[in-house]
């Protein structure tokens, strides 16, 4: 292997491995959904810059005429992010952070089986 094709392949793997990345990044934040799911709907305004959701909950957002939906469906347990990465391009005029609580079907409690 000559060493422009040994740099070439550097640079694709750390290019992958970028992209690899992002990719896992926005899975902890969860899933687009069909806004149908949804459990609830949270209606963003200007003045909105942040929001309470819980994991496991599918949320029905809507600004102005717009609307998405999300599956705060997260494996890990991320407490908050930028709402704006996973809305639609262009949809969030400002910065809107998701508070995410954690999922309570995972939290101790007694309500299921002891392992």
């Amino acid at each position: 292997m000559t060493r422009t094709s040994l740099l070439a392949a550097i640079a694709a793997a750390l290019i992958l491995s970028g992209c690899a990345a992002r990719t896992s990044l926005t899975d902890l934040y969860g899933s687009p959904a069909p806004v149908t799911a949804a459990q609830r709907t949270i209606v963003i305004t200007p003045a909105t810059r942040y929001v309470n959701v819980e994991g496991g909950e599918i949320i029905r957002f809507v600004v102005g005429d717009k609307e998405f939906g999300w599956n705060f469906n997260n494996a890990m347990s991320v407490s908050s992010f930028s709402l704006n990465e996973v809305a639609p391009a262009g949809l969030l005029n400002q910065p809107v952070r998701a508070y995410v609580s954690p999922d309570p079907k995972y939290m101790g409690g007694g309500d299921g089986p002891d392992i």
